[in-house]
Formats: structure tokens, C-alpha cells, sequence
């Protein structure tokens, strides 16, 4: 079980932070499912993009040093909290692909909140 859920952590951290980086970068040329980043603020894609790239460190880095392992399942039920919050925004677009993929990332983050916190905690 321990390695499962580092897979989903480094799965989720990547993820995360390629997503924050693209938030924070928007390079032209996004494919058709991403196309709705160009319609976000510049300050929710700086509020946003940053939060993915620090719950993607946050999910690694205490876990890997033992330094304040409990910040890992608090990254990810961060994590799961973002993705809620976008399948709402996707809602109300009607992008309901999009909603399916959100709550399917905040299922798997969940899951590592939970598998750290009582399954397999880091000590």
C-alpha cells in the first residue's frame, strides 16, 4: 500500500505541477480541452497555478524528508478542494468531460489524504 500511494503522489505532484505551470505561463496554442484557461483572470491563473506547484511540493517533499510529514495528506486534501472548486466552474460551463476528470483527480487525492492520514501515515 505504501508504494501505491507514493505512485499516486508522484502521479498527483506531476500532474499538479505541470498544470500550475501552464496557470502561470499560458502559452498560446492550448488543445480544445484546455482552451478555457484563456478565459480565467491573470490573478486566479497566478492564484491557482500557484497553488498546484506549492500542493505538488507539498506532496513530495515532507513525505521524502521527514520534515512535517503531515503537510503531505493536507496537500492533497487541498488538492481535492481545488478540484471540486473547478468541477463547479466546469458545471456552469457545461464542460461536463471536464467535471468527470475533476472529480476523478479529487477521488485519487482524497485517497492519499486519507491513506496518509490512517492508512500509511509517514512517520
Amino acid at each position: 500500500m505504501n508504494r501505491f500511494l507514493w505512485a499516486l503522489q508522484v502521479f498527483l505532484a506531476v500532474y499538479f505541477f505541470l498544470t500550475g505551470v501552464i496557470h502561470l505561463t499560458l502559452p498560446e496554442g492550448l488543445p480544445a480541452a484546455m482552451s478555457w484557461m484563456y478565459d480565467l483572470s491573470n490573478t486566479l491563473h497566478v492564484v491557482s497555478g500557484g497553488a498546484e506547484i506549492l500542493a505538488a511540493i507539498g506532496l513530495i517533499v515532507p513525505a521524502l524528508t521527514r520534515i512535517m510529514p503531515r503537510l503531505t495528506p493536507l496537500a492533497a486534501v487541498g488538492l481535492m478542494i481545488v478540484m471540486i472548486l473547478a468541477a463547479v466552474f466546469h458545471f456552469g460551463r457545461a464542460e461536463y468531460t471536464n467535471i468527470v476528470m475533476n472529480l476523478l483527480i479529487a477521488g485519487v487525492a482524497g485517497f492519499v489524504a486519507y491513506g496518509r492520514l490512517r492508512l500509511v501515515p509517514i512517520e
